[in-house]
């Protein structure tokens, strides 16, 4: 039951440095000709919005701009998300928590 505990607390840690060193990853997305930018870490929060203030007026234009720089950003983050836990052994955590809790 010891051992069990310890290997539980080893992969929650291991958890959480893959997710600090995520959260270090940023992707930018962008839309409307580079005039809307998107910027996202590696666990997927949005950290920065830019607007070129040209858009000001037409605010559809914007809507869709921001939607689609968000997808691109999270669509660039995610291949780098899946690469870093590759390098940083992301798949042997999931096995192992895989394994602790007897799922095959």
């Amino acid at each position: 039951m010891l051992n069990k505990l310890k290997q539980f607390k080893d992969i929650r840690t291991r958890a959480k440095d893959l997710q600090n060193e995520l959260s270090k990853e940023t992707s930018e997305g962008s839309a409307a000709w580079g005039k809307i930018k998107v910027v996202v870490d590696g666990v997927q929060k949005i950290k920065s919005v830019s607007i070129d203030p040209s858009l000001a007026s037409d605010i559809k234009a914007i809507e869709n701009g921001v939607a689609e720089a968000a997808n691109d950003a999270m669509q660039k983050i995610q291949r780098t998300v899946a690469s870093k836990m590759r390098d940083m052994g992301g798949s042997d955590l999931a096995k192992d928590m895989q394994d602790l809790l007897g799922k095959k």
